[in-house]
């Protein structure tokens, strides 16, 4: 587990307010409505490293769905897009960060040139 106070991009993930907020070099360059987790899922709480990235996924677990934008953190979970924009803002995943695929590419597209190693994504309630 990493503080995310050594990062050049902290993604910090608000359970309760269902937001992303992007902070670079400790200033705030983005704030975007998420959904995480709906009853009966769950999102982890905690801190850690980006272990690798793809364009685009497919979920191999749920059926095949697209995640374009990928950054996962934690086993399974990802930060990543959805075409579910109206659901953005509240829970409706099976415990991934959703976010709009026009914020995920920005996203993406920051991890990949800070690096892995100086990114870190914070999830908490």
């Amino acid at each position: 587990m990493v503080t995310g106070a050594e990062a050049g991009i902290v993604a910090r993930v608000d359970l309760s307010s269902q937001t992303l907020t992007v902070i670079n070099n400790g200033k705030v360059m983005y704030r975007w409505p998420v959904s995480t987790a709906r009853k009966g899922y769950r999102t982890p709480t905690g801190s850690w490293k980006p272990k690798r990235l793809h364009r685009m996924w497919y979920s191999r677990k749920y059926d095949m769905s697209p995640m374009p934008y990928s950054v996962f953190y934690s086993g399974g979970y990802a930060i990543h897009g959805t075409g579910a924009v109206s659901r953005l803002g509240r829970p409706a995943s099976h415990g991934c960060v959703r976010l709009h695929t026009a914020n995920a590419k920005v996203f993406y597209s920051l991890v990949k040139q800070a690096g892995m190693g100086n990114t870190r994504i914070v999830v908490q309630r």
